[in-house]
């Protein structure tokens, strides 16, 4: 089991980390009732103390570079680094590091500058949250060349396969965002899309994917449904108010939106600011804003994906691959998980 941890085992066999590395090991200095104690655990764990005690003795060093979206403290990719984070504390007894770089979702040569950067110092593995297939492809091409494993999160690009992808299955959660905002109450004649656009560039593949499901339910379902867009400025957020106090005047009857990314708080504290009720908004990922929001009736679902726990995994599996030499599970769709006012709480305390 690649989660388990030489300290776990010590805390439920009751003895120390040393007593537990120097069972597995085969060395003296051990009583006779502790080597027992250890013995079971590692039996109950299914712990194979042949791999674990050779990682440990290699004493190799990994390193991973993480390839993440520029963001602000508290937004989405925040909780990916949080699960990063947690992996490397879990795993710390193997000697694994891993240093974050940062890219501009909306400016595919910061892609490439960026990966081309991590190529020059040929880590052992890699996570990254790929942009569009062309721009993937340079990259993924160099890291194959270099035999480096890499993983996708948050978005997977299936004709430039990676060693594993964590995220939902973007096409069906945008087919059953549709489907959940067709059910709320509200004109069902027309629909709003709200996107964060710089220069055209809508900075992820993810969402993107989410919005071609959409359509496709709404095409399927509804399709005399009338779709309106409006592409508020990912990079001037400051003009917003005034884009949506223009398109709200001209489309006083719309009452069901939808934004595919994880910013729906600027509409939610839009709609809560000027008292535009009623009007349904779904949008995705438990930002703060965002569940402020949704407290406060700006928004009226949520859509959930683990964020924290594609970090985590991502790590894990390069860890799993490169140092336990397990097979892995290529695809990982996480769960769609839908939220709202009732049921946030319970599943904010138990992620």
């Amino acid at each position: 089991m690649g989660d388990v941890r030489i300290k776990d085992i010590a805390r439920l066999a009751g003895v120390s980390v040393g007593t537990v590395d120097r069972v597995i090991h085969g060395r003296s200095g051990v009583s006779e009732a502790s080597r027992l104690s250890v013995e079971k655990i590692l039996k109950q764990l299914d712990y194979h103390p042949n791999m674990y005690a050779s990682a440990l003795a290699s004493n190799k060093k990994y390193a991973f570079a993480c390839l993440l979206p520029v963001h602000l403290k508290g937004e989405y990719w925040t909780a990916i680094e949080k699960g990063i984070g947690e992996a490397l504390e879990d795993y710390s007894d193997f000697n694994i590091s891993a240093k974050i770089i940062y890219y501009d979702p909306y400016d595919y040569n910061s892609f490439a500058t960026t990966s081309r950067n991590i190529l020059d110092e040929a880590p052992d593995g890699v996570l990254l949250a790929p942009t569009v297939a062309n721009h993937t492809r340079e990259f993924t091409n160099g890291l194959k060349a270099k035999d480096i494993p890499y993983i996708y999160i948050d978005s997977n690009i299936k004709e430039i396969p990676a060693l594993a992808f964590f995220g939902q299955h973007s096409g069906k959660s945008g087919y059953f965002a549709a489907r959940m905002l067709m059910l709320l109450p509200g004109n069902h004649n027309e629909i709003m899309l709200f996107r964060k656009i710089n220069e055209g560039i809508v900075g992820s593949n993810q969402q993107e994917n989410r919005e071609a499901g959409f359509r496709k339910y709404m095409k399927e379902h509804h399709p005399d449904c009338k779709i309106f867009e409006l592409n508020l400025h990912a990079k001037h957020p400051a003009d917003d108010n005034e884009m949506l106090d223009a398109f709200f005047k001209a489309h006083p009857g719309i009452t069901n939106g939808i934004t595919f990314n994880s910013k729906v708080y600027t509409v939610g504290e839009y709609l809560l600011e000027r008292n535009k009720r009623p009007f349904n908004l779904m949008g995705y990922d438990l930002l703060e804003r965002n569940v402020a929001c949704l407290k406060q009736g700006g928004v009226s679902f949520l859509i959930a994906q683990q964020p924290e726990l594609q970090g985590f995994n991502g790590i894990k599996t390069l860890c799993d691959y490169l140092i336990f030499k397990k097979e892995v599970t290529a695809v990982n769709y996480m769960p769609i998980d839908l939220l709202n006012v009732d049921n946030i709480d319970f599943y904010i305390k138990i992620h």
